[in-house]
């Protein structure tokens, strides 16, 4: 008898939390394992704001919230879109979750109805697909190419709609790619939403402070669809803040009032501590905070390492990512080939490989909707990335 729900069983385990945990499981065997595999910065939390968290179990900070978070949090961050993005949110129109995961199954949950179509360009993060499922909507996916830096087109868009969809989900900068869209491609994309009154715009931009182009750009900003676009943030990435588990959103009034009501029935309202901490945070860092700016730094120069590696082995074709902290190299020539042990026969298969034979961990590109292809993640040292990267090519000659 199954005794587990349709909803579950229908549920795929992460991808990138399952390679994390393989690589866990050579470690604890004793193997000397890289990790590129993970999407978490691998630098502390600011010193400022691991005080803030502190100071609020000192003071007794302690208990329940309310249900979309502290209003100071909340103006802080209603307070930094309009600074930093230009976008006019009210401390109303913000819910606080535990995080940026949270706030997009919030936003599914809330607008999704069964059969109801989500538009999800290809590739995307793992767990978008997931999430409409939980909802009982229906994922199309959009694929896109490396020969265009992995971008849907407004012309894809348009195609891909019918009298079904009610969203499209997209990140800038993107996981997995790196990727990141122009204000005119933007643009472009909101002028086709905007000829679909029912189309919701969940816009990922979690990765916003780790953009090697300059100033980030939101498709709110585009007041003809301001009020059908999600906009989807936390403090994950772009403090260091991963173990904190504070994200939120920006919408309507009537969609974050429905999402409040969700988390009102689900968990509740986030951390208090670490909702003082993210205070801390929103209200004093930018991006062109020195704390910010360090991080980014590092990141652009392992990219290069990274890039410059990859160069050097034959087969493999690499774009050059505008933002996030993964390369998402194309590997397809190695599907087939074999050492004479064991056969290649999927990205899938590649991964497993590079995990027993080099004892390092990327992700298949067939978990974010793109066979063919690896997400290498440049969150880690310049001396485990050289290492990595040698490793790397030295398992790959062994194939033919």
């Amino acid at each position: 008898m199954n005794i587990l729900s349709d909803r579950i069983n229908n549920l795929s385990e992460s991808a990138t939390l399952e390679m994390s945990r393989k690589s866990r499981e050579l470690k604890a065997l004793g193997h000397d394992v890289i990790n590129l595999s993970i999407g978490e910065p691998d630098f502390d939390t600011p010193e400022i704001v691991k005080e803030a968290g502190i100071a609020a179990i000192n003071n007794n900070q302690t208990h329940y919230t309310p249900v979309s978070g502290i209003a100071d949090l909340r103006q802080a961050i209603s307070d930094k879109f309009k600074n930093e993005n230009g976008l006019d949110y009210s401390p109303a129109q913000i819910v606080v979750s535990n995080g940026a995961k949270q706030s997009i199954a919030n936003a599914f949950l809330c607008l999704i109805n069964p059969g109801d179509e989500v538009l999800v360009p290809a590739p995307y993060w793992v767990s978008y697909p997931e999430m409409v499922k939980l909802a009982e909507g229906i994922v199309v996916e959009i694929p896109t190419t490396i020969a265009r830096d992995f971008k849907v087109t407004p012309e894809q868009i348009e195609s891909a709609i019918t009298p079904k969809t009610k969203a499209i989900i997209f990140s800038s900068p993107c996981n997995p790619t790196g990727s990141v869209y122009s204000v005119r491609e933007l643009e472009a994309i909101a002028k086709v939403i905007a000829a679909h009154p029912n189309i919701f715009v969940i816009s990922d931009e979690i990765y916003e402070y780790i953009n090697y182009n300059g100033k980030h750009e939101s498709i709110a900003q585009f007041d003809f669809i301001e009020d059908r676009v999600i906009t989807i943030n936390g403090v994950s990435k772009g403090y260091a803040m991963t173990g904190w588990r504070i994200g939120y959103m920006a919408a309507s009034p009537v969609v974050a009032s429905a999402c409040n009501t969700l988390q009102g029935q689900t968990t509740s309202g986030p951390c208090s501590i670490s909702q003082q901490a993210s205070l801390k945070a929103v209200r004093e860092l930018s991006h062109d905070s020195s704390e910010i700016k360090v991080m980014l730094n590092a990141f652009e120069e392992r990219k290069h390492l990274v890039l410059d590696r990859l160069a050097d082995i034959p087969g493999i074709e690499a774009n050059n990512p505008s933002g996030a902290f993964y390369v998402f190299p194309y590997i397809q020539h190695y599907i087939g080939l074999s050492d004479g042990e064991t056969k290649i026969g999927s990205d899938s298969d590649l991964c497993l490989y590079l995990l027993d034979k080099a004892h390092v961990a990327a992700v298949p590109g067939s978990a974010f909707g793109s066979p063919g292809y690896l997400r290498i993640s440049y969150a880690t040292s310049s001396e485990n990335l050289i290492e990595a990267m040698n490793r790397i090519k030295g398992a790959l000659a062994k194939l033919s």
